[in-house]
């Protein structure tokens, strides 16, 4: 299908997309060197192997493998193939496709159900309900919205709409766009009756749910009228192929930044609580819709957060100021929805916390009746959540007689064996016995028991963190007093390179040579001296795979002039398309590998927003530098290498011309071996 539009659009697409800006809709990317490193969103992991590169739009999972460039990104990300990639990156960048002569256009292309038509319904749907929240049928929804202290401009905002009563308007609006019965069915906008097709939404205030980059998935819709037939005061859009309820958050799209930049976020309850908290300065509150908060919500709030410890949500220790914080209703049912998030898996440890009012009030509730500030300051005021457990678990009991005091230890040891942290299970245990009145040392051996009984792994969440990917948590410093950054040695990324590829399963100096030259020859081919790259031959590689992709590189005609015009992710694609399927993959986790040289912050962040536009750029002085001594190693070995075979050659020969003619040969190399090494020494090479 991608054939159909023509190439020059496919490229227009490719360099106009920022790989950084698309990936960190999903992912907080840190610098590492000249790359971005963040946890991958393919798989679960607790510290960061997915690597960006913004400059020739290419990026690698070191952890699961996989790898390519923004279309294979969307693709994976979405669940789509290459052509519904193409048309999302060209309505994000507003660019319209051309389609070759006498292949489909753009109004016969959607036939059947794809993904980028569901999301054109679910475009089209809010724009409908948003314009029917200001008609007089919709009088009770503004009423609604108006009693909670939302003026017009917020719903506008917040894309605050309203489903007409009669039952199948968003139907027929929709037909009259082009829209087919299946797609809105597929979407979650319609039901299919014995009597056709009517509208799943009906006399209710709806509000758009979105992913991460703004592209509504789905709708909550809330009951306005008595009459209505669905008893429930809330419902969702059913799980579709755009939307699952527990892999979405209401308001994610606006809070992300605050998000990203806090590394803090506020999980409240309510579609109007999230607009409560954003319109009272609390601009990283989202909501769950319709669910209780699960493993794949925390997923998506680890991501954005980037902390890097234990478990799926991962804050632990009291580092960067990381916290998430959960309001819930000060009654039983919050008190319960405290208890499922504790029991979460033992993952929200020190830095989670409990905000709620002290008349229990939500923060809508809590803005109609004391202000903005009130709102704010709950947030701030927020409690532990290990603190507001325990003490709630303790509350229920009358700990100044006996039998109290016993049932409230009973009821607080399992409780207490869920921290998985040992200093903290300590600490938290010796509170509880003070507040409960009873021997510690009794409390102790309770919660001991629990922990075994149920299986728990002890942490240490102010440990340091394995390092596994250690490097990616670390970037190499820049020129002097150029930043903060920690020092990392190119040894140690080279050998991280190395250990982490997943196409040669050998880790030594020879392997990993060669791989840094060929990752600097994808990625700063400008850095190479073309004099000297020419005297290299395959034989000057010893790794198979090398070999090839050298191979590679001679038949799209060697090292890319600085005239040629291509940028970036040209000459990668470029390469790309000559490997074949074989040593694509190759090439594409080359292109994203972290490279072991000091970069300059001013040249990355150059790179980082030119995107894949950024032609390719002429190298620093440290680059040239880096470059020339892999080459030079690469020569050298050749130079020694040959020396050997001949010298084995001349072993047990006789005096005479043959073996004086060899002779000759190990002087001419030798000489080639002396030219080398003064051309690095006038070079300046260290």
């Amino acid at each position: 299908m991608a054939g159909f539009v023509v190439p020059e659009d496919i490229e227009k697409i490719r360099s106009m997309a920022n790989l950084y800006d698309i990936v960190s809709d999903d992912v907080m990317l840190k610098q590492s060197g000249s790359q971005y490193m963040g946890l991958c969103p393919f798989h679960d992991e607790k510290t960061p192997s997915f690597s960006v590169n913004p400059s020739n739009g290419y990026w690698h999972c070191f952890g699961c493998g996989k790898s390519g460039d923004v279309f294979n990104y969307v693709e994976e990300r979405d669940g789509i193939d290459f052509r519904e990639a193409l048309e999302l990156l060209a309505d994000r960048y507003h660019y319209e496709l051309h389609y070759q002569q006498g292949t489909q256009d753009r109004g016969s292309r959607h036939r059947g159900v794809s993904r980028a038509r569901l999301l054109e319904a679910c475009s089209e749907a809010q724009n409908f309900f948003s314009a029917q929240l200001f008609s007089p049928e919709a009088l009770k929804a503004r009423q609604l919205l108006a009693g909670r202290s939302f003026p017009q401009e917020a719903c506008k905002r917040f894309g605050c709409g309203y489903a007409p009563r009669g039952g199948n308007e968003l139907v027929r609006h929709l037909s009259s766009k082009g829209f087919t019965i299946e797609e809105m069915v597929g979407a979650g906008l319609a039901r299919q009756g014995s009597h056709g097709a009517y509208d799943y939404f009906q006399g209710r205030v709806t509000w758009p749910i979105c992913d991460t980059t703004g592209r509504t998935l789905g709708f909550g819709a809330r009951k306005l009228f008595d009459d209505d037939r669905i008893e429930a005061k809330y419902i969702n859009t059913p799980d579709t192929e755009l939307y699952h309820k527990n892999k979405v958050l209401y308001g994610i799209d606006m809070a992300k930044e605050t998000v990203r930049k806090t590394h803090q976020i506020v999980i409240v309850e309510g579609y109007t609580d999230v607009m409560a908290c954003h319109l009272a300065g609390v601009r990283n509150a989202v909501a769950t819709c319709g669910t209780a908060f699960g493993e794949e919500h925390a997923k998506i709030v680890r991501r954005l957060i980037a902390d890097e410890k234990l478990g799926s949500i991962q804050l632990v220790g009291p580092v960067d100021g990381s916290r998430v914080v959960f309001t819930f209703d000060g009654d039983s049912a919050g008190q319960k929805a405290a208890l499922r998030a504790f029991q979460f898996d033992g993952q929200f440890l020190t830095q989670t916390f409990v905000a709620v009012a002290h008349d229990g009030l939500d923060p809508c509730d809590l803005r109609i009746k004391d202000g903005d500030a009130a709102v704010r300051n709950l947030i701030k005021d927020a409690k532990p959540l290990y603190d507001f457990v325990i003490d709630s678990i303790i509350d229920r009991f009358d700990t100044q007689i006996t039998p109290g005091s016993v049932g409230a230890a009973r009821a607080v040891a399992p409780i207490l064996a869920q921290i998985r942290d040992r200093s903290l299970v300590d600490a938290y245990t010796r509170k509880a016995a003070g507040r409960i009145g009873m021997d510690v040392a009794m409390l102790r051996q309770a919660v001991s028991e629990e922990r075994k009984r149920q299986h728990v792994r002890s942490e240490d969440i102010y440990a340091p963190v394995p390092e596994t990917h250690g490097f990616a948590r670390r970037s190499m410093r820049g020129p002097a007093g150029a930043g903060q950054q920690e020092m990392v040695s190119p040894q140690a990324v080279a050998r991280f390179d190395a250990a982490n590829q997943n196409y040669y399963s050998v880790d030594d100096a020879v392997f990993s040579t060669e791989q840094q030259f060929m990752g600097m020859v994808v990625q700063l081919p400008r850095a190479f001296d073309p004099t000297q790259f020419a005297n290299l031959t395959e034989n000057c590689f010893r790794i198979p795979t090398f070999q090839s992709l050298f191979d590679v590189v001679q038949a799209v005609g060697g090292l890319p002039a600085a005239d040629s015009g291509l940028n970036a992710s040209a000459w990668v694609e470029t390469l790309v398309q000559m490997a074949g399927p074989m040593l694509a993959p190759v090439v594409q986790q080359l292109a994203a590998m972290p490279l072991p040289v000091i970069a300059d912050p001013q040249i990355v962040e150059q790179q980082r927003q030119a995107g894949a536009s950024a032609p390719l750029r002429a190298a620093s002085s440290r680059e040239a530098n880096y470059a020339l001594q892999l080459l030079v190693k690469l020569l050298d070995a050749d130079c020694v290498r040959r020396i050997g075979q001949i010298r084995a050659r001349m072993k047990g020969m006789p005096e005479g011309e043959a073996k004086f003619r060899l002779l000759g040969e190990v002087s001419a190399i030798e000489q080639q071996r002396k030219q080398i090494q003064d051309y690095v020494y006038n070079s300046n090479v260290r």
